[in-house]
């Protein structure tokens, strides 16, 4: 499929790799009407496509990831309340479409994640994120609270550490979120985060597709499960996994002492 032509959002594909980019830095690339709807695109198109195998999701600029909701279009007078509530929907459809995409997400974090925006990061597979860059649920300071992206949050991070960051609406460093588990690698500088985010999106887009969608999913659906429930679950998809074209080739490539051929099958 030809990669989509946006406006609010840039989409480019390279071997194995798709890029969605949020391209409004100027705006802090906020989670507005149309940022959401070009973003829900580009991830449809993503899903599609055989051709991408790893999505990396980043923001133009070298301040912001994504400050969040834009306020002046979230408190728009000229639109009725009906309206406005209708199209919140879209944060959580953009959440449900990140879990659902049956593919690794990393977040290349190249700036501030906030409010809606570090829901964004926490909706991606696995984050990298340069060090400058600030995470943070503000919402109090503004008398709101962070209603959508609680969900999302308390998915990724341990429950006292979320209600802290909810209740006093501060702002948390890379390193900070790194030791609480939720980034995988802090760049010094967007130079180094782009070899990161380059190394990593690469070693994914070597594993088999079929096998990283289906341990993907599982492992997704299953984290709301009781443990008896997981486990009658799991046993099914570990089944499932073994009667694979590419579990087969792994496991004669393992002791024929070469790298796999992977066809996603």
């Amino acid at each position: 499929m030809a990669v989509p032509k946006l406006e609010a959002v840039l989409v480019a594909l390279e071997p194995g790799v798709a890029t969605i980019t949020l391209n409004q830095p100027e705006k802090r690339n906020p989670l507005s009407g149309p940022m959401v709807r070009d973003l829900l695109a580009a991830l449809a198109w993503a899903r599609d496509e055989p051709a991408a195998r790893v999505l990396v999701l980043t923001g133009a600029g070298d301040r912001v990831f994504c400050a969040g909701a834009d306020l002046g279009s979230s408190f728009d007078a000229d639109s009725s309340e009906l309206d406005r509530h209708h199209e919140r929907r879209g944060i959580a459809l953009l959440f449900t479409a990140l879990r659902d995409l049956g593919k690794p997400v990393l977040g290349r974090i190249n700036g501030h994640a906030l409010a809606g925006g570090f829901g964004l990061a926490c909706a991606c597979d696995l984050l990298l994120a340069v060090e400058s860059a600030q995470f943070g649920t503000p919402e109090i300071n503004v008398g709101v609270w962070p209603m959508m992206i609680s969900a999302v949050l308390v998915r990724n991070l341990p429950r006292k550490v979320v209600l802290e960051m909810m209740l006093l609406g501060d702002r948390w460093s890379a390193e900070q979120m790194r030791e609480a588990g939720l980034v995988s690698r802090v760049a010094a500088d967007l130079d180094e985060l782009d070899r990161l985010t380059a190394e990593m999106a690469r070693a994914l887009a070597k594993k088999s597709p079929a096998i990283l969608r289906l341990g993907r999913d599982a492992f997704y659906r299953s984290e709301d499960m009781s443990l008896d429930d997981a486990l009658a679950f799991l046993h099914s998809q570990l089944t499932l996994v073994t009667l694979s074209e590419d579990t087969r080739e792994g496991i004669r490539a393992f002791f024929e002492k070469r790298e796999p051929e992977f066809k996603g099958r």
